[in-house]
């Protein structure tokens, strides 16, 4: 390591998954963090910087959560590439702080030691030391820095002030590193995959510690067994979680509602003011039609956005995610999934890239291939401005079951539970066909409960709804202005009686896929959203506001997108629509980070063809039945 180094350095987390990285994390950085993909490889990577007691800006990597080096699973490839130097673009970590689950040291150090053989720096935090000390458990820290061979620091990542030690040593660990010329040229120090032998020897090496460094043992953890006895209960524990889901997706619809109102009228606040500000001309049009009408109908739904992860993230905090999965194997396994297929699932609900790079800690290849291809079917948020808008527009606010529930929060309710089934009837039949094989069973740690941290959930949710906010002022935002370009030129002729966009390139490629679509109930309107919608989902949204704006007049200004579609489109031409967002793959995202997970383009186009079939057909039925019923 040259004295005349310019960047930070650079230190790794690594440790068993649950052991409270991500929380030791958030604590060093606080919002100075950044989350993006590792070079060549579609596995999330949190960095982050932080000032350390003495001065030094440090940088911080949040690895994915390994059991061993040895790497079973495509994301702990990852972790352990990273900690020998082989992945490519990434420099060797100056440092690794080997994050323990103090209240499970049993199952963490046998990688304490692993690590350990690398000769790199190291440093143990041992984590979760207050619910060690609530358990009755003793450890001491000098006794198992002794017998390790390294630092080992107590930590409580959660509490303020509880990881100042850890910060502490860090500095010292760089500058010893610095001044004995630790190298980052040194490669893998001579590292290769532990044998079964070199296994044994690890379990008794950690017994051994143990035995010396642990002074009084753990009490069981009564809370988290009496809820256990209740929440896995057979029979109990499958429909409480169900309720739960459920719950979650009424609390998307009616927590966001007022949040959202104020915000829509926010957007028609400013319409306004825009519209008094500037002439008449394109850049009016540009910013009121294009801009506002666009984004702003896409930006109205991150409340929802935000209720919704702020659910995922209290499932994950509490501990209850792992027992989901639990709770869901033997459901999953009837189809022929992996239980463990439940979080990239799960995760899906959020967004199905992330889903799918989760599926990389099922090891078998087949169950992995099997859960990617049913991720798309999840309801991810990108589709939760569709549904929520057709439904404020079609579907009245109608109290059902007594006034418990909402009309509108059911339908939305039955558009996720359409995904998930039809999700599990899509893998039944591709393992008892194109992917059969063995089942194997589901071997998973379940945490102990824990009250969520507000910090860690707030930081969660602002970084969920930066993200969002991004993409809307990015992604979006350009999209809308190539939209409003081509609705806007050429003009349209003297005296022409229909609206400007009619005669618009937009009007024009609309028109041309108008037949394609009509069948199913799709005006030319809606086949021109789906072409951008194809960049990302919510675009749809606001592809629909822009074309609307650019067709109406004065009156616009002051009235919704859901007013406008609700007084131009017929109910069955609006079923018809949910019923194709259920299934198309319409994210052009997902289908690449297929290809790049798979490492293939024949199940991307696969993913494509039988979901738009899918989505066709769907669609093709329920605008049938839906005119038999209702008439046109």
């Amino acid at each position: 390591m040259s004295e005349d180094r310019k960047s930070p350095p650079r230190v790794a987390l690594v440790g068993n998954p649950n052991s409270g990285k991500t929380a030791l994390f958030n604590a060093m950085t606080g919002a100075r963090q950044k989350v993006a993909n590792y070079a060549g490889v579609t596995v999330e990577k949190k960095e982050g910087l932080f000032v350390s007691p003495a001065g030094t800006r440090v940088r911080v990597m949040d690895l994915p959560g390994t059991y061993s080096l040895r790497a079973r699973s495509p994301d702990e490839e990852v972790t352990r590439d990273v900690v020998l130097g082989r992945m490519e673009g990434e420099e060797v970590p100056d440092a690794v702080v080997f994050v323990a689950d103090a209240t499970n040291l049993r199952l963490n150090l046998r990688l304490a030691l692993e690590l350990k053989k690398l000769g790199r720096p190291i440093i143990l935090a041992l984590n979760m030391m207050d619910a060690a000390e609530k358990q009755g458990l003793k450890v001491d820290p000098a006794e198992l820095s002794a017998e390790l061979g390294m630092p080992v620091v107590p930590t409580i990542a959660i509490q303020t002030g509880g990881i100042q030690t850890l910060l502490d040593q860090i500095d010292r660990t760089i500058q010893v590193a610095e001044l004995e010329g630790w190298s980052h040229n040194r490669a893998e120090c001579g590292w290769s995959e532990p044998s079964s032998h070199d296994l044994r020897d690890y379990h008794r090496e950690v017994e051994r510690v143990l035995a010396r460094a642990i002074h009084s043992h753990a009490r069981p953890h009564t809370a988290t067994q009496h809820l256990d006895k209740v929440l896995l209960m057979p029979g109990i524990g499958l429909p409480i979680l169900l309720a739960v889901l459920f719950l979650t997706f009424q609390a998307v619809f009616t927590w966001a509602r007022v949040p959202m109102e104020l915000l829509d009228a926010g957007i028609t606040l400013l319409k306004e003011g825009v519209d008094l500000t500037l002439p008449d001309g394109p850049l009016k049009s540009l910013v009121i039609d294009g801009i506002i009408a666009g984004v702003g109908s896409v930006i109205i739904f991150l409340p929802q956005i935000l209720v919704l992860f702020f659910f995922i993230q209290m499932l994950e905090d509490t501990g209850y995610m792992a027992r989901a999965a639990f709770l869901l194997d033997k459901l999953m396994g009837g189809v022929g999934l992996h239980g463990r297929a439940f979080i990239p699932l799960l995760s899906s609900f959020a967004c199905a890239v992330p889903g799918i790079m989760a599926a990389r800690t099922i090891e078998n290849r087949a169950d992995r291939i099997a859960t990617i291809m049913i991720a798309p079917l999840m309801t991810c948020s990108a589709r939760l401005p569709v549904y929520t808008l057709l439904i404020a527009a079609f579907i009245p606010e109608r109290p059902v079951l007594g006034g418990w529930i909402n009309l509108p929060g059911l339908v939305m309710f039955a558009l996720y539970a359409a995904g998930i089934l039809s999700g599990l009837l899509v893998a039944l039949v591709m393992k008892r066909t194109v992917l059969k094989g063995a089942r194997e069973p589901l071997l998973m740690q379940l945490p102990a409960y824990r009250l969520p941290r507000p910090r860690n959930v707030a930081l969660g949710l602002l970084e969920r709804g930066q993200a969002f906010l991004v993409r809307a002022g990015t992604t979006i935002f350009t999209l809308m202005v190539v939209v409003w370009a081509l609705g806007s030129f050429p003009a349209p002729p003297d005296g022409a009686l229909e609206p400007a966009i009619r005669y618009s390139i937009a009007g024009a490629i609309g028109h041309a896929l108008e037949p394609l679509l009509a069948p199913i109930g799709f005006n030319w309107q809606i086949a021109l959203a789906l072409v951008p919608g194809m960049a990302a989902r919510e675009v749809a949204v606001g592809v629909l506001g822009t074309i609307y704006a650019l067709s109406g007049n004065g009156d616009a200004l002051r009235s919704s997108l859901a007013t406008a579609l609700a007084h131009s489109w017929s109910l069955p031409t609006a079923l018809s629509l949910l019923a194709w967002y259920v299934f198309a793959p319409q994210c052009l995202a997902t289908l690449s980070v297929v290809r790049r997970e798979l490492n293939s383009r024949f199940w991307p186009l696969v993913m494509f063809v039988f979901l738009t079939g899918l989505a066709y057909g769907a669609a093709f039925v329920t605008y049938r039945v839906a005119v038999s019923v209702l008439g046109g």
